[in-house]
C-alpha cells in the first residue's frame, strides 16, 4: 500500500501501523480500524514535496513506531482496568489544560509518573471547546516523543524535555477517586474546567504518561535572579538543540510551560549542539519543558504539527503579552503553519525574559548579586528580538563565552 497520496500542493502522509517491516511503515491497520482518522491524518500531516521523487516507504525513528502501535489497537483498555484503586490511592492532581486534566502518581516501578488524560472523538463539549480529533493528539504524542529521545541522541543532545514513558487508550467514566481529587483541587486552588462526571461509557482517552517536572515558572520562588538567568539559558540551549535536529518550534511556551526543580548549585547542565558540547551552570535550578500541543517538528522531511491557523480563538486573545506572541507568530509566518520559522522561538524567549523582569518572585532580591543578574536580564531582553532563531543566539553566546 502506498505511504504518500499526491495533490497538488503538497504529499500527505498516512501515518503507520502496527504491521510494521523493519525500519518501515505501513498504514493497512491504521485505515481498517480507523477509517474517518485515517482521512483526517492525511489532511492533517502533510510533508513539503523537496524532492521530485519519493519513496513510497519512509524510514522513521523505530521508537515512534512502537509508541504509535498503541494507537492502532482495535480496542482501547477500560479506563478503571488501566488505573487501579491501588494506583489512584498515591494520586492528587497537579494542573489542567483547556484539553485535559493532570495528576501525579507512583508508577509500577515504583517511581512517579505525571498522566495528562485527554478526552478525545467524543460528542460532548469540554471546558468550552469541541473534544480533539485522533490526527491531533498523534501529533502530539509523535512531537514528545522525539524531544524525550534527544537524552539519547550524539550529536544534538538534551534532557530537558519531559521524558515519555508511556501512552494509553483507555475508555469509560472518569474513575471516582480522580473525580474526588478533582473535586479537592476544585475546592484548595480553583478550577477552570468541567467536572468530569459529565463523560459516559463511550468516552475515549487519551493517557500521555511522563516524568515528574517540578513546579511551574509561574508558582517557583527564585532564590534571586542569577538563577533565572540559568534557567534561560538552559531553555534557551534546549531549543538550539532541538532546532538543530528536528526544525522545532514550541509555539506556546509560556510560564506554565516551564518547570523547575531545585538541583546542587555546583551542578552543570549539559547540551550537545551540532557536536558541540555546552555547559551550563545551574545555580541550583534545572528546567523542563513540557506541552508540545502547539508545536511543529521535522522528521526524516515530515512536517508534523497542528494547523493552528484553523482555531482562530487562539489570536483573539488579550491582557498578556502571551497572546501578542500568538499574533506575532501568525504575522511572522504569514499564518502558513507547516513550515520551520525558528524566530517563533526569539519570540517566546522574549516572552520568557519578560516574565523575569517583570513577574517572577525572587527570595534575595537586595543582594549585589541580584541586581547585577536582573541587569543582565535587561540586556538580554532587549538584544534577543535582533537574532533569527535560539541556535544563532546560543552559538553566540557559546562562542563569546557568555554561557554560564
Amino acid at each position: 500500500m502506498p505511504l504518500f497520496k499526491k495533490n497538488e500542493a503538497s504529499i500527505n502522509i498516512c501515518m503507520p501501523s502496527a504491521e510494521i517491516l523493519p525500519g518501515y511503515v505501513d498504514t493497512s491497520v491504521l485505515r481498517k480500524h480507523f477509517p474517518r482518522q485515517f482521512e483526517d491524518c492525511c489532511r492533517s500531516l502533510s510533508l513539503n514535496k523537496n524532492e521530485p521523487d519519493l519513496s513510497n516507504e519512509l524510514q522513521l525513528d523505530l521508537k515512534v513506531q512502537n509508541l504509535l502501535r498503541k494507537w492502532q489497537e482495535a480496542k482501547s483498555t477500560p479506563f478503571q482496568i488501566c488505573y487501579t484503586k491501588g494506583i489512584l490511592q498515591n494520586c492528587h492532581k497537579i494542573g489542567e489544560g483547556l484539553y485535559g486534566e493532570v495528576f501525579l502518581h507512583k508508577n509500577g516501578s515504583g517511581g512517579t509518573s505525571v498522566a495528562k488524560i485527554i478526552p478525545f472523538e467524543g460528542s460532548q463539549i469540554v471546558n468550552g471547546e469541541k473534544q480533539k480529533k485522533f490526527e491531533d493528539i498523534l501529533s502530539e504524542a509523535i512531537i514528545a516523543t522525539q524531544l524525550s529521545n534527544l537524552r539519547y541522541n550524539k550529536n544534538n543532545n538534551t534532557d530537558l524535555f519531559i521524558e515519555v514513558q508511556n501512552l494509553r487508550y483507555v475508555h469509560g467514566c472518569y474513575p471516582e477517586e480522580l473525580m474526588e481529587l478533582w473535586k479537592l483541587y476544585e475546592e484548595t486552588r480553583g478550577s477552570e474546567n468541567d467536572f468530569p462526571g459529565i463523560f459516559t461509557d463511550e468516552q475515549q482517552y487519551i493517557i500521555l504518561e511522563t516524568s515528574y517536572g517540578g513546579c511551574d515558572l509561574e508558582s517557583f520562588l527564585f532564590d534571586d535572579a542569577s538563577q533565572a538567568i540559568s534557567m534561560f539559558i538552559q531553555v534557551s540551549c534546549a531549543i538550539a538543540v532541538a532546532e538543530a535536529e528536528l526544525l522545532f518550534e514550541h509555539r506556546d511556551l509560556h510560564w506554565g510551560n516551564i518547570l523547575l526543580t531545585r538541583v546542587p548549585k555546583q551542578e552543570e547542565i549539559i547540551f550537545i549542539l551540532n557536536g558541540q558540547e555546552i555547559r551550563v551552570k545551574s545555580c541550583g535550578v534545572k528546567a523542563t519543558i513540557i506541552d508540545f500541543t502547539f508545536s511543529r517538528i521535522t522528521v526524516n522531511q515530515l512536517n508534523i504539527c497542528n494547523d493552528l491557523g484553523k482555531d482562530r480563538d487562539i489570536f483573539n486573545g488579550s491582557g498578556d503579552y502571551q497572546f501578542e506572541i500568538y499574533r506575532l507568530m501568525q504575522k511572522k509566518n504569514g499564518n502558513e503553519w507547516f513550515h520551520f520559522d525558528p524566530y517563533s522561538n526569539i519570540l517566546w524567549l522574549s516572552y520568557v525574559l519578560d516574565k523575569t523582569l517583570s513577574s517572577v518572585r525572587y527570595t534575595n532580591s537586595c543582594t549585589k548579586l541580584h541586581k547585577k543578574s536582573m541587569a543582565k536580564l535587561r540586556e538580554l531582553n532587549l538584544d534577543i528580538l535582533a537574532y533569527d532563531s535560539t541556535r544563532e543566539f546560543v552559538l553566540y553566546l557559546f562562542d563569546n563565552n557568555k554561557i554560564l
